[in-house]
């Protein structure tokens, strides 16, 4: 069983996965549609793609095409992916969900009622930490984990200013004060995606930023942001608590481990730093760094890379480390020597886009996961703009049904 793809938005990191999908044997035909025509058509024909659409819309009016992935702005995607999935459209969105309660919210309702895939592309999720910390909570070796820690390190002279010029135009520096705890999900999605909880309340601190260039300022920016860096305490269900760095000015080589994780639990711990990662447990101290280091699959002088900037091309060329080996088997001979990236999460993802719509179940990262991942983000600016002021955070629920298993009949289109 085969379906077609829509390419919607044809910048520097949709190529990338456009690579993969076109590759993808559960895939026909890959299109592809950008506001900038020139792009989409420059991407159809170094792939040799299917074809293009002059706009989103013809993309959706299209029998041609069985599902979209949305690689567009980040605060379009909420109202892009409920159109495509009221347009009958299985859909796969770039992080993060949404910008909103009631987006996120719609988007669940949305594939409830049309029993559609929807799936949230989050790097983190088979980020090499994330990996091998669900492998220890599946075992049972944390006991109880009281407290976690996400960071996602990305100063913004690290190839941040190129890439909002680049998809923002003229008028770049009023997008490019997106706020931080609005693009929450490699961090949060990193400390979530081992441990099967959820945040219930936070408390957020914002430094508002002093470097007078026009970006985070209130009045250039179109999100009324001037936060560069934030920092939350969320408390989790069922007791204990995550705290998450989201930091666009600071002194570190983001390129190197830009998100990075902690764990502790009653009987075991596990703490990734930038070059070097430590399990221990009552019985001592174990360096696991060689388990979760990846393997380059591509140089980053690569021609596919000209479009990028240099400081963002390594997230673009990390493959597979050895805590991966047991989730590569899947993956379809084809990807063998494909492009991969941000620590190889790239090849899974793609491929678990590609079953889950084929095989009709709910991929790991599915809405409800997506809303844990996204929506915490959100109350946390809220929270800032409050001066800390300690928030509760609602809930989507529990998905329906478990990962790998069919959305009940009464949710599925018939």
């Amino acid at each position: 069983m085969t379906f077609t793809l829509g390419m919607v938005g044809a910048g520097q990191f949709a190529s990338h996965f456009a690579t993969l999908f076109a590759k993808h044997p559960g895939i026909s035909d890959v299109y592809a549609t950008d506001v900038v025509p020139e792009r989409a058509e420059q991407l159809v024909a170094e792939l040799d793609l299917a074809g293009t659409f002059p706009s989103f819309e013809a993309m959706l009016d299209s029998a041609d095409v069985d599902a979209v992935a949305i690689f567009t702005q980040r605060w379009t995607h909420g109202p892009l992916v409920l159109q495509a999935l009221r347009a009958g459209k299985h859909v796969y969105s770039a992080v993060p969900m949404a910008t909103s309660v009631t987006e996120i919210e719609s988007i669940i309702t949305a594939v409830r009622e049309t029993g559609l895939t929807y799936m949230m592309g989050e790097t983190s999720q088979y980020n090499p930490a994330t990996v091998f910390a669900r492998q220890k909570a599946e075992q049972g070796a944390f006991g109880r984990v009281f407290y976690a820690e996400g960071d996602y390190v990305h100063d913004m002279d690290l190839g941040f200013y190129d890439a909002y010029r680049y998809s923002g135009g003229e008028d770049w520096k009023a997008t490019a004060s997106y706020p931080p705890m609005w693009y929450p999900t490699h961090a949060i999605g990193g400390v979530l995606g081992a441990v099967p909880r959820h945040a219930t309340s936070v408390s957020c601190l914002g430094v508002h930023d002093d470097r007078g260039d026009g970006v985070f300022d209130t009045e250039v920016s179109m999100f009324d942001n001037d936060f560069s860096n934030m920092t939350a305490l969320f408390e989790l269900d069922g007791g204990g608590s995550m705290r998450i760095n989201e930091f666009r000015r600071v002194g570190f080589p983001s390129f190197i481990r830009e998100s990075r994780f902690r764990w502790f639990g009653t009987d075991g711990s596990f703490e990734q730093l930038v070059t070097t990662s430590v399990w221990q447990d009552r019985e001592g101290v174990t360096d696991v760094s060689d388990q979760i280091a990846t393997r380059p699959t591509m140089s980053e002088d690569d021609p596919r890379l000209a479009d990028v900037s240099p400081a963002l091309r390594s997230s673009f060329v990390s493959g597979h480390a050895p805590v991966h080996d047991g989730l590569t088997d899947r993956l379809p001979e084809e990807f063998a020597f494909a492009p991969n990236g941000h620590e190889g999460s790239h090849q899974l993802l793609a491929d678990d886009f590609v079953r889950a719509v084929n095989d009709g179940v709910l991929p790991p990262v599915n809405a409800w996961q997506a809303a844990r991942y996204t929506l915490p983000g959100l109350i946390a600016l809220e929270s800032a703009r409050r001066d800390g002021e300690r928030l509760p955070i609602p809930d989507q629920g529990d998905a329906p049904v478990p990962v790998g298993e069919s959305l009940p009949t009464a949710d599925r289109v018939s």
